[in-house]
């Protein structure tokens, strides 16, 4: 039996509710759902919350609200970030923050919690929103960095806990780093951007060459270029497809090998355009 797993920044939780992510929420059901960029308080949250899972059980996928788990972090820089896991499946247990970090502006970033698979499987799910960083600004890119450096430690912790038999791991989320030249349109011209850099792009190397984890949509797609993720809301960006490949689903080997198929949704950007990044769902055979 087969589940689904979709990321997707939704490019603040509230504008998002009234463009029509209820909508997209009845046509698609996703059984976990990882949303960066919530950037709202938990009364608004919580209502909105309220109207996804009226659309799962209209669909039919849940009985009622309490077949519904929820599992949020609120940034407490007000306005930013937020990270939110919402889960038709049994959730185990749930985790917030990543350990190590403290700062106002590394919280509602990232978020675990532990899932049992229609197969009797559990897996850990996080939730990530890496920070943007800017070039320009050298704090914000030390921020980045500090918080690419923890994270290696707690994937390493993940990683070692699949080896050992435990539970695998998959991490979705707005990681804010294309990988390589495939994963954006005008490579050349972004090598000195926020994003693009190559100290960047040398973590992702890093996670999935000596942290093993893999990155699945690619694993799925091939070495084609894109497709991409986000594009910038300039210009006609998404009608040129000038975009970035900056949301992944990195999962350790075993829950990567389960992965049957991939979505990126252009529908909500284009459509419904509840975000500037677009959904991607893949399904795990867990």
């Amino acid at each position: 039996m087969t589940i689904t797993i979709t990321t997707s920044n939704v490019n603040g939780l509230r504008a998002a509710d009234r463009k029509g992510i209820t909508t997209w929420a009845g046509r698609h059901t996703p059984n976990v759902w990882c949303m960066q960029e919530v950037r709202a308080p938990q009364p608004d949250i919580d209502k909105i919350y309220g109207k996804l899972a009226f659309e799962y059980a209209q669909a039919g996928v849940i009985e009622s609200a309490e077949d519904f788990t929820l599992t949020n972090e609120i940034c407490r820089v007000k306005g930013r970030a937020g990270v939110a896991l919402l889960s038709d499946l049994p959730v185990v247990e749930q985790r917030y923050g990543l350990p190590g970090l403290n700062d106002d502006v590394d919280s509602g970033r990232w978020i675990e919690t532990d899932i049992r698979t229609p197969q009797g499987y559990v897996i850990t799910v996080v939730c990530v929103y890496v920070h943007a960083g800017n070039t320009d600004d050298p704090l914000k890119m030390e921020q980045k960095y500090r918080f690419l450096d923890t994270m290696l430690i707690r994937m390493g912790e993940l990683r070692d806990e699949a080896a050992r038999g435990g539970k695998q791991a998959v991490l979705c989320g707005d990681f804010n780093i294309a990988h390589t030249p495939l994963d954006i349109k005008n490579a050349k011209a972004n090598e000195k951007h926020a994003g693009f850099l190559p100290e960047e792009r040398a973590y992702v190397d890093k996670w999935l060459n000596e942290y093993e984890f893999v990155d699945v949509m690619r694993n799925l797609a091939g070495d084609i270029q894109g497709p991409y993720t986000w594009w910038s809301q300039r210009g006609r960006a998404f009608d040129n497809n000038v975009g970035w490949r900056i949301d992944y689903q990195f999962a350790t080997p075993e829950l990567a090998e389960t992965a049957r198929g991939f979505v990126i949704d252009k529908a909500p950007t284009y459509d419904l355009r509840w975000s500037d990044h677009a959904p991607l769902t893949i399904t795990y055979d867990v």
